[in-house]
C-alpha cells in the first residue's frame, strides 16, 4: 500500500490524502478544503477504483476557467504517489 499527501495547486482544496493498494486500487481518499458535496460524492466514486481507470476518466477536467480541477490534481496525486518509492 502507497499513501500521499498531495498538495494541490490552482483548486480551492489544498490537500489529497490517497492510498492505493498493492492492486493498483483506490482504497482510501478524502479531500481537505473545497467544494465539501462535490468532493465526496468524487472520493465515494472513485474510492475502490483502478487507479489508472480513474486517471483515464477524471485527468485534464477543468474548473470554470482555472486550468485545472480538484479531479484533475486528484490525477496528479496518482502520478506523484506511483513516483515515489
Amino acid at each position: 500500500m502507497k499513501k500521499i499527501s498531495y498538495t494541490t495547486s490552482g483548486t480551492c482544496s489544498k490537500v489529497i490524502n490517497l492510498e492505493i493498494d498493492d492492486g493498483n486500487r483506490i482504497s482510501d481518499i478524502s479531500f481537505i478544503g473545497g467544494c465539501n458535496g462535490n468532493l465526496q460524492s468524487n472520493c465515494c466514486l472513485v474510492k475502490g477504483m483502478g487507479a489508472d481507470e480513474v486517471k483515464k476518466r477524471l485527468d485534464g477536467i477543468r474548473c470554470g476557467s482555472k486550468l485545472t480541477s480538484c479531479p484533475d490534481q486528484l490525477c496528479r496525486a496518482i502520478d506523484a504517489l506511483k513516483n515515489t518509492k
